[in-house]
């Protein structure tokens, strides 16, 4: 096995999300073999260690330091890497990682094990077949509206993460982005003693979850829903989604920037979007 090995060896191990069980046998087996154990934060992953009776150096490897990698890899050159919870590498700075050792010539082996995502859509009863990821969202600007209308537009299922204080605005703006009878779930505190997953519309997801939440959240959005034909075309409906952003606060220059993610024309854009502001 890999971990017999003396060579030098990164291994990004998952580590549960919630419940301790969720620590594969395999995982155990890597953090025992490796020379050390690169993290995002030394106490949490020290007390991970510390229920497992392991004692390993712990290297701090987050957003911040992930530049120290090169140095990191020189020092340990048999490296585990765990983040906070899940599998390294997903909406957090693993995959800086990754390219330190390829760049390195260091071979790189990523176990299976625990993720938030893929529970929380499984569990929204959405379809899965088909279904984009994208992490979290920006907290503002321009990026957040674009990457808001995408997920309006794209007809598979988004699966996004969410912060518990930023979640009620960010249902908010899904509701003006996507509309109120969108389908959708919010999944919180997986595998832990109160999880939950709550089913509806965004419009009820939005009220449920207004006076905020606790827990690591993951909300899953249903595809965009078949849209009318008109001579075998499919036609949005332009003037409901621009009423329904309006009366969600949202003002004429945004509408307008989600319109064109639409398809609708520069100028037919800020002529609808003047129209429902000024009405609003």
């Amino acid at each position: 096995m890999t971990t017999d090995s003396r060579a030098p060896h990164v291994w990004l191990v998952p580590t549960p999300v919630g419940h301790l069980g969720d620590l594969t046998f395999r995982a155990v087996e890597v953090l025992r073999a490796c020379d050390a154990v690169a993290c995002e934060d030394t106490r949490r992953t020290g007390a991970l260690l510390a229920h497992l009776g392991l004692g390993k150096p712990l290297v701090r490897l987050d957003a911040h330091t992930m530049h120290r990698a090169p140095q990191v890899l020189e020092a340990y050159p048999r490296l585990a890497y765990v983040s906070d919870a899940g599998t390294p590498g997903i909406s957090d700075p693993g995959t800086e990682l990754v390219r330190a050792a390829v760049a390195a010539e260091i071979p790189v082996e990523v176990l299976p094990g625990a993720t938030a995502f893929v529970p929380a859509l499984v569990l929204s009863g959405l379809p899965a077949a088909r279904f984009t990821f994208e992490g979290f969202l920006p907290r503002s600007g321009r990026e957040r509206r674009e990457r808001l209308a995408a997920i309006a537009a794209r007809p598979e299922t988004t699966v996004l993460y969410e912060s518990p204080h930023r979640l009620a605005a960010t249902l908010a703006d899904l509701v003006g982005a996507c509309g109120e009878t969108r389908p959708a779930s919010v999944t919180r505190e997986l595998s832990k003693k109160f999880e939950e997953t709550v089913r509806g519309t965004l419009a009820e997801l939005a009220a449920r979850f207004a006076e905020g939440v606790r827990g690591e959240i993951v909300v899953v959005v249903a595809g965009r829903p078949a849209r009318k034909a008109v001579l075998g075309e499919e036609i949005p409906d332009h003037a409901a989604l621009a009423r329904s952003w309006a009366q969600a606060g949202k003002g004429a220059r945004e509408i307008r920037e989600l319109l064109m993610a639409r398809g609708l024309r520069k100028n037919d854009a800020y002529a609808l979007a003047l129209q429902v502001t000024q009405n609003a």
